[in-house]
């Protein structure tokens, strides 16, 4: 007969298994929690009898049942749990938070939902309660009350993963893309739920980290693309690139940055192609005054391209001919734009630096319709509920299609009677060229 045991984030056992590692010292086998899965597969398989101590599950609430699920919600959650792990992939304002908790009703086993910000720690909180009739356990933002079904910061995950690796059959990650980073992956591992849902709209990242997901939560399991929904259940939509040029002395100064910084690059044989090369250059900018020179070219040349007035005057055109009814985002690159504009248009702008109350206070109004336009950084693009608006406004952005979607996601929410449009401005034969065609790549739109 096998023993197999949990201990701090570890598995221990006497009988070997596929994952675990002999140490010699303690004469056991040893593993990661997260291996537990596959552990106890393998047992079964072989017809190996086990002691199995692993998990001690908190107590499962009664809950109501989750109904009114769309046909596409229905189906992912039935492909997820044929295996009871892997990651559902649909579009932003498509209803992943629905299918989390059909999930843990299905299951009906302790659950822990992890989510990246505070924001969607209490949304989260709030959807348990108003959908499944259960005050559930909050940890995170100072709050450390754990319950049956208990919604956790990625953060606290980190800090909590010894106490609570054994106490939850299955873990939900919400935008399950943060999960590959070095500290949140690490806590994962210590977890022995055995029944993982990875939810998000772009599993991609840059750096290509997520290639531990299949590991850590299970491979993609279904995977809705926007352009499938649309019309249906989000609004019909439009995608437009609009182009603008320069100003005459931005033109100027953006060739002279960009010849200063093209001969440092020729000189050192670099081509900033790759994230690795770009690494290069700021490794360099940390050594000699000469790399420190052409990174701060980069840097100023970029700013100009992707904040060219010219682009202010453009959104100047386009908020000019919005209709009655019409509901404007304006998404920046960085936080000084979104401020430049909230003062040229007297529009309330959102940020990072946006006190909490304060923020919301803006959000209101803006759904109740006393603010048509509000102006946004990147705070917006994830884990904040943010009213319906039907035209967004891309001045700027990174060169990620994650943001892209996310950004567009914000105006998807159907509407009677009002087509959503995504209008992105792109500065012609500059960088923000490139940043957009990056972004847009394989984008079903």
């Amino acid at each position: 007969m096998a023993n197999l045991r949990y201990s701090k984030g570890l598995l221990i056992s006497d009988t070997y298994a596929p994952n675990l590692k002999w140490n010699e010292r303690g004469k056991i086998y040893i593993g990661y929690g997260k291996d537990y899965f596959d552990v106890m597969r393998y047992f079964n398989d072989s017809e190996i009898e086990v002691k199995d101590t692993v998990l001690d599950l908190l107590p499962f609430p009664q809950v109501k049942e989750i109904d009114n699920l769309r046909d596409y919600q229905r189906d992912a959650v039935e492909k997820w749990y044929a295996s009871k792990r892997g990651v559902v992939v649909l579009p932003t304002g498509a209803g992943k938070t629905l299918i989390g908790l059909k999930a843990i009703e299905k299951c009906r086993v302790a659950s822990i939902v992890v989510v990246p910000t505070v924001d969607l720690l209490y949304q989260w909180a709030k959807s348990v309660e108003e959908k499944m009739g259960v005050k559930p356990g909050i940890v995170g933002n100072g709050e450390n009350q754990v319950r049956g079904i208990t919604v956790i910061t990625y953060d606290s995950l980190y800090t909590k993963a010894e106490e609570l690796g054994n106490k939850f059959g299955l873990m939900v990650f919400d935008e399950v893309h943060h999960l590959p980073s070095e500290g949140y992956s690490q806590a994962a591992m210590l977890f022995a739920s055995p029944y993982r849902l990875g939810l998000t709209a772009t599993p991609e990242r840059e750096d290509g980290r997520h290639r531990l997901l299949p590991s850590l939560v299970g491979p993609v399991v279904f995977r809705l693309t926007v352009d499938k929904l649309k019309g249906k259940y989000v609004s019909d939509f439009e995608v437009k690139r609009i182009y603008v040029e320069l100003k005459e002395d931005e033109e100027e100064r953006y060739a002279e940055l960009r010849g200063k910084m093209s001969l440092y690059l020729k000189r050192k044989k670099l081509r900033l192609s790759s994230l690795k090369e770009f690494k290069r250059l700021v490794f360099l900018a940390s050594r000699e005054k000469e790399g420190r020179e052409a990174l701060l070219a980069w840097q100023e040349a970029l700013r100009i391209a992707v904040n060219s007035r010219s682009k202010i005057d453009k959104l100047r055109e386009i908020l000019g001919q919005t209709e009655d009814g019409d509901k404007v985002i304006v998404f920046t690159r960085d936080t000084f734009m979104a401020y430049d504009i909230s003062k040229e248009f007297l529009i309330p702008a959102v940020t990072y630096k946006t006190p909490k109350e304060e923020r919301e206070e803006i959000l209101r109004k803006f759904k109740d319709g006393e603010y048509k336009v509000i102006v946004t950084s990147s705070v917006l693009d994830e884990g904040v509920d943010v009213p319906d608006a039907n035209v967004a406004v891309l001045m700027a952005g990174y060169g990620t299609r994650r943001q892209f979607l996310q950004r567009l996601g914000r105006v998807l929410r159907k509407k009677e009677g009002k087509n959503a449009v995504l209008i992105e401005l792109v500065t012609k034969n500059t960088s923000d060229h490139g940043l957009s065609s990056r972004r847009r790549k394989n984008v079903p739109v």
